[in-house]
């Protein structure tokens, strides 16, 4: 029986390369020649610094526009909703998520169900399955998730006819 899965992943790799641009586009920006700022990965956590409030929603644009070319949307970060002041810098932490939490994979699962689809969906610790008996009826179920205005970014891999 065809299926795939439904997964919520972040490379690490490519959330080093998106730092490793996104510094390296600060360093070549001129409003922010001699000002003290600076992006840090860690895991699966990225800290944007710098003196103000304004710039730190600049340098959050330069990294996201970064991440965007390796394939990461940043929207599925947590993010703070203002920077944190401490001494003369502001900052933002964003933490990328692995996997699928259980109310958003209860929401896919709904969504695939009211869709009448000819599949069948199963929550699968951080992931969700889907079966079906056509390859065309898989594909539906995708195209309907990747229309879906779900907040964090989804892969479909271990395509299996």
């Amino acid at each position: 029986m065809p299926s795939f899965d439904i997964v919520s992943e972040i490379d690490e790799v490519a959330l080093r390369h998106a730092v490793e641009n996104a510094n390296r586009d600060l360093t070549n920006r001129f409003d922010f020649r001699g000002v003290e700022a600076s992006i840090e990965q860690k895991g699966l956590t990225v800290t944007l610094k710098t003196e103000s409030d304004f710039q730190v929603q600049q340098l959050e644009d330069i990294f996201a526009k970064a991440a965007v070319k390796q394939g990461i949307s940043a929207g599925g970060a947590d993010r703070p909703d203002k920077p944190e002041h401490s001494g003369k810098t502001f900052s933002i932490t964003l933490t990328f998520k692995q996997g699928i939490e259980q109310p958003t994979a209860k929401q896919i699962v709904k969504m695939i169900k009211d869709a009448k689809l000819k599949v069948q969906a199963s929550i699968q610790g951080d992931s969700v399955r889907v079966n079906g008996k056509k390859r065309d009826d898989l594909q539906e179920a995708i195209a309907l998730l990747k229309a879906s205005k779900l907040e964090i970014p989804l892969q479909f891999n271990n395509f299996r006819d």
